[in-house]
């Protein structure tokens, strides 16, 4: 499923398919006139999803066969992201590491990664937006934001303040686990 949402949020859509059917799902003003605090996720995607579901009541789904000449891969990334599965084009996949990468960290912050930019969108207001924190982490973690305790671990949602931030994610005894600084603009 893909989704995307206009610039001046005139509309947003949601693109999907099954083994059986491919949908497509449009919303918006027919006038142009934006919908404000509607994105594609928000907007097209559940009705796309409900469509699906309706189409699909009585005959599951099964995945897609990939098509001839593309192949999936295991794929071990450095750092704090987790390993997984990509396809490629058959003699596009990397090679296997000949050695293995430093140790992987048992906790670590998944996003926002240090150093990252994030961008307050102009077009929808400042209380509408959200940062989502994602982490690798043992039970009973928690994040603290600028020094201070900003909810459990795993995923939390934020709404972004301009400026630099310090994010840490900490065990339950308090212990910080990992570091990651980042601005909002």
């Amino acid at each position: 499923m893909k989704t995307g949402t206009s610039k001046d949020m005139r509309d947003n859509w949601c693109v999907g398919y099954s083994e059986r059917y491919t949908v497509g799902v449009w919303t918006g003003n027919f006038s142009g006139a934006p919908m404000w605090n509607v994105t594609g996720v928000s907007g097209a995607a559940p009705v796309w999803l409900e469509v699906m579901n309706v189409l699909h009541g009585r005959t599951a789904s099964r995945p897609p066969t990939p098509p001839q000449g593309v192949k999936a891969v295991p794929v071990r990334l450095s750092g704090a992201e987790p390993d997984r599965t990509e396809w490629f084009l058959a003699g596009t996949e990397p090679e296997p590491a000949a050695e293995p990468g430093p140790p992987r960290k048992i906790a670590a912050i998944l996003y926002p990664p240090s150093g990252a930019v994030l961008a307050l969108d102009p077009d929808i207001p400042e209380e509408n937006q959200r940062v989502s924190f994602l982490a690798k982490s043992p039970a009973g973690a928690v994040w603290i934001l600028d020094g201070r305790p900003a909810g459990k671990a795993v995923s939390h949602v934020w709404a972004p303040v301009r400026g630099e931030h310090v994010l840490s994610l900490a065990d339950a005894d308090a212990k910080i686990l990992d570091t990651v600084r980042f601005s909002v603009k």
